[in-house]
């Protein structure tokens, strides 16, 4: 599995202000919280940044392998589709049978979650986190679908490919609640 963290948003909700580099009460931004726990579930991940967009000034390390998404003023479709235009071809990635799709504003989701989801998925399969009766994130694509996430634009994000496909979807309980935690407002890191 490779986790895609979806950073390429202009956060218009928030203010003023990049989110990705808000501070969380831990001290980390809401960018370095999502890329560290994520990477306690996942081995390989790629962040999704806008082509502007300086990743050392996001705080992200020299050797954080970045993907960029041209068209993210587009929407998360569009900055989907380039990720995933890349992902197809990515030489280290030739094995890889599952994409995570990660929201970089949603930095408490647990790894045991995203682990959980490792184990229902499968190259056919498009796989959702539920908690209690609310769907969350993130949603794992299995390859076969890569080629139609590559040609997404807007911002719909993949909802589209999961009700094309809804004999390959899976929910998975957890008990994380994580899932629904986004920050979209500088009063929800107050709340976090």
């Amino acid at each position: 599995m490779v986790a895609v963290i979806m950073a390429a948003g202009r956060s218009q909700r928030f203010g003023r202000g990049d989110k990705r580099l808000a501070n969380l009460p831990d001290g980390r931004t809401v960018l370095a919280a999502t890329l560290a726990r994520t990477a306690e579930a996942v081995s390989r991940v790629r962040v999704v940044l806008r082509e502007d967009d300086d990743p050392a000034a996001l705080g992200l390390a020299c050797d954080t392998p970045i993907m960029r998404a041209r068209r993210a003023d587009n929407g998360l479709g569009a900055s989907l589709a380039d990720a995933f235009a890349v992902l197809m071809h990515d030489p280290e990635l030739l094995d890889c049978r599952v994409a995570a799709v990660v929201l970089a504003d949603m930095p408490f989701v647990r790894p045991e979650t995203v682990q959980a989801l490792q184990r229902e998925t499968s190259a056919s399969r498009i796989v959702r986190p539920r908690h209690g009766e609310r769907l969350g994130h993130p949603v794992c694509f299995g390859r076969d679908v890569w080629s139609e996430l590559s040609t997404l634009d807007g911002d719909r994000g993949g909802r589209s490919i999961i009700h094309r496909h809804s004999s390959r979807y899976r929910e998975v309980d957890v008990d994380d609640p994580g899932i629904h935690a986004d920050i979209d407002t500088p009063a929800d890191i107050v709340r976090s």
